[in-house]
């Protein structure tokens, strides 16, 4: 009888193990799939292979001393006590996880794409969104509480850095930049609108990322996928950025062997708000927009539930102050939890989610003939 329960089990609640199979595989299919679909398996293997491997087993190894590192620092993870109460056993696993994978592989790609200026620009604002995060982090652990930067200073650090990107964007790239490709070769020309667009686009990606980072293995597997669908694209017309998108990816992949259910660590601000800034450069650098919001579609779910609950719960406060859930908590994936899913389930499930719209992303951004 237990043979017969088992496999059921294990489809409703895969383990971590499986999680990670299933992220491993599905960066694999969609790089040799796309390489074998465009006829660049060659090239593919060299830019977006090798280094998304690289990057896995060196951010995985680092991890295995870095962790046990954080862990007497006590760097442990402070849990909100209205949040899920299954998230309270989670309290002091060692944060700021993204302080060892980032730094690790943006220097990865910076060597395997020859220090390129592309890959140094994405590069700049991926540790720059990182040391806001560390901050942010470091705060919270002093502090033992949940109260880091202020919303309004992390913003407005967040703001500088797009503004920055954006100015040092239009001086270096040609002014074609500024038209954005869609699906059907079509092509939106916004002239000087696009830098506001790309200056929203930095600021929200990264924050959207971070509201994603709340389950073990949730934020560094999307992001992987997400990289991988970004690298595909621009493999062949832009190397260097493939290689870094190869690299950013494999270093999630390496990240998520510590990150898995049971986390042994998280990625904190520090990991997240890299990850957002630099998924946001490399497709504004790319001239990828539409494939950009493609991949993102999960973290952009995440975060129009955010706006969505407190948008309600403000649009119907009564007189006693108090207003009604749209979700029973926000972002969605606490939503998911909440109402009965295991976390393992909601992983694996936007794992999948994410892999589609990688392929989606990769699909229609392709030229028509």
């Amino acid at each position: 009888m237990d043979a017969k329960v088992s496999p059921e089990i294990s489809l409703k609640k895969p383990s971590g193990n499986n999680l990670l199979g299933l992220l491993t595989g599905l960066l694999l299919l969609l790089t040799l799939g796309f390489a074998q679909l465009l006829g660049e398996l060659v090239t593919f293997s060299k830019i977006l292979l090798l280094p998304l491997g690289v990057s896995a087993v060196i951010s995985g190894l680092i991890g295995l001393a870095v962790v046990p590192f954080l862990r007497r620092l006590k760097a442990g993870q402070i849990i909100q006590e209205d949040g899920p109460q299954s998230h309270l056993s989670k309290a002091g696993t060692p944060t700021m996880g993204g302080i060892f994978f980032v730094p690790v592989v943006v220097m990865i790609a910076l060597i395997g794409s020859q220090f390129a200026p592309a890959a140094i620009a994405v590069s700049v604002v991926t540790l720059a969104y990182m040391m806001i995060g560390w901050v942010d982090d470091w705060q919270i652990l002093r502090q033992k509480s949940n109260k880091g930067l202020t919303p309004r200073m992390k913003l407005i650090l967040q703001i500088a850095i797009a503004v920055a990107f954006c100015v040092w964007t239009a001086l270096t790239q040609p002014t074609s930049i500024t038209d954005v490709a869609l699906p059907g070769n079509l092509i939106l020309p916004l002239g000087v609108l696009f830098w506001g667009l790309a200056g929203f686009v930095l600021v929200a990606e990264s924050n959207a990322t971070n509201l994603t980072d709340g389950v073990d293995g949730l934020a560094g597997g999307t992001a992987a996928l997400a990289f991988l669908g970004l690298g595909i694209l621009v493999a062949t017309t832009t190397p260097a950025l493939g290689i870094f998108c190869a690299c950013m990816s494999g270093g999630c992949l390496g990240f998520v062997f510590h990150n898995r259910n049971p986390a042994n660590v998280f990625m904190g601000d520090t990991g997240s708000l890299a990850l957002g800034g630099s998924l946001a450069a490399v497709g504004i650098l790319s001239g990828n927009l539409w494939a950009l919001f493609v991949v993102s579609g999960i973290f952009f779910v995440e975060s129009l539930s955010v706006i969505a609950q407190v948008g309600y719960y403000k649009a119907t406060k009564g007189p006693d102050g108090v207003g009604k859930r749209l979700l029973k908590m926000a972002p969605l994936h606490h939503h998911l939890e909440l109402s009965g899913w295991c976390e393992t389930q909601i992983v694996g499930i936007f794992y999948l989610i994410n892999a589609g719209l990688a392929i989606l992303a990769v699909i229609s951004s392709l030229p028509i003939d």
